[in-house]
């Protein structure tokens, strides 16, 4: 991949924990991830994007993701919907993330429906595979995937973060 690719780490204080957000010199948003990941946060941007990644802490000035995200968690739901995204994975990967930044916010899928939305009704684990990986939570929102009987199930950032975000968006679920 390419050596001189520079990101910018910013840290973002949220209700429900510390944010890491990672972008690229065009401010699109390569990773959102929780404080407790930072540890492997470097190994993570090696394995997508080539050894030769710089990962600059930010100067001070908030990106756009980060204007975009205090909207969204002082009640403009709707304010991380533009955030431009550049996730590297494979094309199933992204064709599951795509996917899941089309679920509505107040809304949830089961991992099924999830996988019948990108025309692979048979690949449910595979899809959960993919969801579990997804390096840019909450604006690619892993948090509104289910369980088929509308139950909360796994999120990396632990379920008491996943429940809040759902009650945040108005979304309904059961447990």
């Amino acid at each position: 991949m390419n050596a001189s690719l520079i990101f910018t780490l910013e840290r973002m204080a949220s209700p429900v924990g510390t944010l890491l957000i990672v972008t690229d010199a065009k401010a699109q948003l390569r990773a959102l991830l929780w404080e407790e990941e930072e540890l492997h946060l470097q190994q993570r941007l090696q394995r997508h994007y080539g050894a030769g990644i710089v990962l600059q802490h930010s100067d001070g000035g908030a990106s756009r993701a980060r204007h975009a995200l205090d909207a969204y968690f002082a009640g403009d739901l709707h304010a991380i919907d533009k955030i431009p995204v550049a996730a590297a994975g494979t094309p199933f990967q992204r064709d599951v993330w795509t996917a899941l930044r089309k679920i509505p916010v107040g809304k949830t899928l089961s991992y099924g429906a999830l996988a019948a939305k990108i025309g692979r009704p048979k690949a449910v684990r595979a899809v959960g595979l993919a969801n579990g990986a997804n390096p840019i939570g909450i604006v690619v929102p892993c948090h509104r995937v289910i369980g088929a009987d509308s139950s909360l199930t796994g999120y990396g950032g632990g379920l008491a973060r996943k429940r809040w975000l759902l009650d945040h968006e108005g979304a309904y679920y059961t447990g």
